[in-house]
C-alpha cells in the first residue's frame, strides 16, 4: 500500500484498515448521518453495516435475491434503504437487520436510491429508464417519471428535498419537482459520454456530475454553466460514485474512486492534492464522514474490500 504524497495543503490521508468481509464486488459505501456507522452494498446480495469507531460489524443486512447496487441512510442513522438487481428496493432497521419494507415496482433492475433529509419520501432510478418517489410510509410510489431513454445512473434530492437530479446513460442530467414530479430542467443533454452520478452539493447550489470520459464538474444548475472540473482519474466503463469531503476541521474536498484502483482527492478549485492507493480493482464508490477526516471507499470484484483511510 502506498500514497502519491500530497502537496502541505492537506495532512496525508493513510489506510487504517481493510474489510474484507463480502463474498463479491462491493458496489458501495455510505456513512449514517450522525457518523457513527458505515455500511457496504454488495454484488453477494448482502449489506454490512459496521461501527466507525471500532470497524466492528453490527449487522448483516440478508433478504435481496439478487446483487445491491446501492444504499442510503435514513436522516436520524435508524434505517436504511438498498437497491438491487432483484428489482426491489428494501427498507432496513439497522441494529437488528430487520427488513421492514419491501418496494416493488420497478420493472428492471433498481440502480440507486437516496432519502430526502425529511426520510419521507425516497427516490430511486433503475434500469426501467424511470425515475420514482416513494412514500416511505406507505411503501407506494407517488411518482413515476419516464425520466430518461436509457437507465438511470443516479437520484438525489437537494438538502431542501424540493427538487430531484437525475443522470442517464443516455448522456442527459435532469432537474425534477420533487412535489409533482415536473421536469424543470436539463443541465446536460448529448447523447456521448453517459452520464455516470449526478448529486446536489451539500449547499444545494451546485451539482456535481461525472461523465464516462474521465471527466467531474461542478455545475452551477441554476445559472445552468459548468464551475469546475475534477480531472487525472480514468472513469469509461463504470459509474463511480463520488462526494464531497465536508468535515468540520478540514478544507472541503471532493473525492472519487477510479478505474486505475485509487482514490482521488482534489480541492474545490480542482487542484489534486492526494492520490490513495491500495485497492486491487476499480474503486467504485467513496464515502466522506460528516465530521472527522476519514474516507470509506469500495472495490469491485477482483478486490472485494472496503478500507478505511484516515489523516496521519
Amino acid at each position: 500500500m502506498s500514497t502519491t504524497q500530497p502537496p502541505a495543503a492537506i495532512r496525508p490521508y493513510r489506510l487504517r484498515k481493510t474489510l474484507s468481509s463480502h463474498a463479491l464486488a462491493v458496489s458501495c459505501v455510505k456513512f449514517s448521518n450522525d457518523g457513527s456507522l458505515f455500511a457496504s452494498a454488495s454484488l453477494d446480495q448482502t449489506l454490512i453495516v459496521y461501527s466507525t469507531q471500532t470497524l466492528a460489524q453490527i449487522s448483516h443486512l440478508i433478504g435481496h435475491s439478487d446483487g445491491v447496487s446501492d444504499l442510503s441512510w435514513s436522516s436520524d442513522s435508524t434505517y436504511i434503504c438498498s437497491a438491487s438487481d432483484d428489482r426491489t428496493l428494501r427498507i432496513w432497521l439497522v441494529r437488528t437487520g430487520e427488513c421492514v419494507k419491501v418496494l416493488r415496482g420497478h420493472t428492471d433492475r433498481v440502480f440507486c436510491v437516496n432519502f430526502n433529509t425529511q426520510s419521507n419520501l425516497l427516490v430511486s432510478g433503475g434500469f426501467d429508464d424511470t425515475v420514482r418517489v416513494w412514500d416511505v410510509k406507505t411503501g407506494k410510489a407517488v411518482h413515476v417519471i419516464r425520466a430518461h431513454t436509457m437507465p438511470v445512473t443516479s437520484a438525489n434530492f437537494n438538502r431542501d428535498g424540493n427538487l430531484i437530479v437525475s443522470g442517464s446513460h443516455d448522456g442527459s442530467c435532469k432537474v425534477w419537482d420533487a412535489d409533482t414530479g415536473a421536469w424543470v430542467k436539463t443541465l446536460i443533454d448529448v447523447t456521448v459520454p453517459g452520464v455516470s452520478f449526478a448529486k446536489f452539493s451539500p449547499n444545494g447550489k451546485f451539482i456535481l456530475v461525472a461523465t464516462l470520459d474521465d471527466n467531474l464538474k461542478l455545475w452551477n444548475h441554476a445559472a445552468g454553466k459548468s464551475m469546475r472540473s475534477y480531472t487525472g482519474h480514468t472513469n469509461r466503463v463504470y459509474c463511480i460514485t463520488p462526494t464531497f469531503s465536508v468535515s468540520s476541521d478540514s478544507e472541503k474536498l471532493i473525492v472519487s474512486g477510479s478505474e486505475d484502483k485509487c482514490v482521488y482527492l482534489w480541492n474545490l478549485q480542482g487542484k489534486m492534492l492526494q492520490k490513495l492507493e491500495g485497492h486491487t480493482d476499480t474503486v467504485i464508490s467513496v464515502a466522506c464522514h460528516p465530521t472527522v477526516n476519514m474516507i470509506i471507499s469500495a472495490g469491485l470484484e477482483k478486490d472485494k474490500t472496503v478500507r478505511v483511510w484516515v489523516q496521519q
